[in-house]
């Protein structure tokens, strides 16, 4: 089968700016990291300033039913704003990091490296989420987390469907490692790239993927399509779509990249 045929199989993704997608998956909507408010900036306590340069391309209302908020963190608002924190309040389920879990209360469920949760799907059967690690920025976790939090992503299993890997704000190319040994083949790869940068944390280095690594984040993956998002919107990421194309054009990938269904 080429790869141009499995893309077009492969379900929709919506897109509408900065980390934040829409897809159906086992009969059930996932939405990642919710972030709906107009541009502003964010005053991130002990850290930058954050500055949203355009707005969604939906209203949160406009979205219909949300079954599941994949939330790779909760403390960055370019992750989870206004808007998105109280959109949650009407979706059954969040998952995401440990510390997440506890701070958003009852209807959050924080996942551990390689924890897993079922969900059962409208037809019959079972999708299993497994939270899977993450770093957000350059060296060792322990020292990462304790200026950057924690972040976790997510890969989406279930019988007759495709494997989908959620990456979050993850910068670390061995940990994508990690999780192809579990799961390769993956069908579809939501990739937080954007390559985005900070003067202030890890001496201007990227804490999450730039565009060069996100290329070869699909093919440690064995991926078969790349969903790009969390590379546009925001003042601080420093690689957009085109550096995106270019980087995978120049390893012969080009053909792996569906920007999704903007709106």
């Amino acid at each position: 089968m080429s790869s141009t045929t499995a893309i077009t199989e492969q379900f929709t993704v919506r897109v509408f700016g900065g980390p934040t997608a829409l897809f159906e998956y086992g009969g059930l909507r996932f939405l990642t990291d919710p972030t709906f408010d107009v541009p502003t900036d964010y005053e991130v306590p002990d850290g930058p300033v954050l500055t949203k340069t355009a707005p969604s391309a939906v209203d949160p209302a406009d979205l219909g039913g949300v079954d599941v908020v994949l939330l790779s963190h909760d403390e960055h608002p370019d992750n989870l704003d206004g808007s998105g924190r109280a959109l949650l309040a009407d979706v059954p389920l969040t998952l995401t990091t440990p510390g997440g879990g506890q701070r958003l209360g009852d209807k959050a469920t924080g996942l551990a490296d390689w924890k897993s949760v079922e969900l059962d799907r409208p037809g019959g059967g079972t999708i299993t989420i497994t939270g899977v690690p993450a770093i957000h920025g350059p060296g060792p976790r322990e020292e990462v987390e304790s200026l950057a939090g924690q972040v976790v992503g997510f890969v989406l299993t279930g019988e007759g469907l495709p494997t989908v890997y959620v990456s979050g704000d993850n910068s670390s190319l061995d940990l994508v490692k990690q999780i192809a040994e579990r799961f390769s083949p993956v069908d579809t790869a939501i990739l937080f790239a954007g390559a985005p940068r900070f003067p202030m944390l890890f001496d201007g280095q990227c804490v999450v993927l730039d565009s060069a690594q996100a290329a070869e984040a699909a093919r440690i993956l064995g991926a078969r399509r790349v969903v790009p998002v969390h590379y546009d919107s925001w003042a601080h990421f420093t690689e957009g779509s085109d550096d995106l194309t270019a980087a995978f054009t120049a390893v012969g990938q080009a053909d792996l990249l569906d920007w999704g269904h903007r709106g």
